[in-house]
């Protein structure tokens, strides 16, 4: 980062759109849910922590072969008997939640953010100094909800998500058209077919950080699982649990960032060119075998 403006000079942002439900798990839990998820702990929100994210990239590039000196220089080196063992030349922060795929009365389903959410996904981008970013409106009236001019969600100008019922607040007014300019944004960014655009667009909404602080406790998808015995064909005993994940569509995202590089002579944004330029396709979080964590990664920013 340069002191001076407070910028990451170079460094990426990276987006995880999850294609399956997502487990990211922070071991055993202390409720009903036997296996939840992991979670920021000022917030309650959802992440997936920033080394949870450098080993899969890790794994992705052996994988795919790729040069084992890059992979050195980007990941770092496990074994620390060697003298000329060097840390990992990239800093991973951790994925924060953007968009949580939200039960809709109307149009199925909703991608949901709040200001706060936006708020902090600004600074990030900022930090890498990204300019002319949308604004981001305030949702202040509980109950209230923005949407966009378009929007599916939307009967009699009420939206109803799970439990919770909102009234359209100024549908016609400025914050309307700065959902829609968030809607642009983040569709151009996430998806390149114009299809999928108009999807997300038509689903977007903006509810009060609290109302998002109450769907990010009671929107994620809970499943129990069982084990079965091989013998009597039934549950075996005492093998009954529930696990929590992430709903497929849900979105997060984090930076990335270099500042040099060890044991290459790349420079840092050739080095982040290699290995943060083009999407991903990878299996994260636990839950492999059953199809859990099918993401896509994309990166953005000042290496576009």
């Amino acid at each position: 980062m340069n002191g001076n403006n407070g910028v990451f000079d170079s460094s990426r942002m990276y987006w995880i759109h999850a294609l399956t439900p997502l487990h990211v798990g922070s071991g055993r839990g202390i409720s009903f849910i036997d296996l939840p998820i992991m979670r920021e702990k000022i917030t309650g929100w959802p992440i997936i922590p920033g080394s949870s994210v450098k080993g899969v990239w890790l794994d992705y590039a052996n994988a795919r072969n790729v040069d084992e000196s890059l992979v050195g220089a980007a990941f770092g080196k496990a074994s620390d008997s060697n003298a000329n063992d060097h840390s990992g030349s990239f800093a991973i922060t951790d994925a924060r939640i953007v968009l949580l795929p939200v039960r809709s009365l109307y149009g199925t389903f909703a991608y949901v953010t709040a200001p706060l959410v936006l708020k902090r996904l600004v600074r990030d981008m900022e930090a890498m100094g990204m300019k002319e970013l949308p604004k981001v409106p305030e949702v202040e009236e509980q109950g209230a909800i923005l949407v966009t001019r378009n929007s599916v969600l939307v009967s009699g100008g009420r939206v109803f998500f799970e439990d919770l019922d909102f009234s359209v607040g100024q549908p016609d007014g400025p914050n309307a058209a700065v959902v829609d300019e968030w809607a642009g944004f983040l569709s151009r960014t996430l998806f390149e077919k114009a299809d999928y655009h108009e999807l997300l667009k038509r689903r977007l909404a903006l509810v009060p950080d609290s109302a998002f602080d109450f769907l990010c406790q009671q929107g994620t998808e809970v499943n129990a699982r069982i084990r079965i015995d091989n013998e009597k064909k039934t549950t075996a005993r005492g093998a009954l649990w529930y696990e929590e994940c992430l709903p497929a569509e849900s979105v997060l995202a984090g930076i990335v960032w270099c500042e040099r590089v060890f044991g290459s002579n790349l420079t840092p944004d050739e080095l982040l060119d290699k290995f943060c330029k083009d999407p991903i396709n990878c299996q994260m979080g636990g839950k492999a075998t059953v199809g859990k964590g099918y993401v896509r990664c994309l990166f953005a920013g000042r290496g576009d």
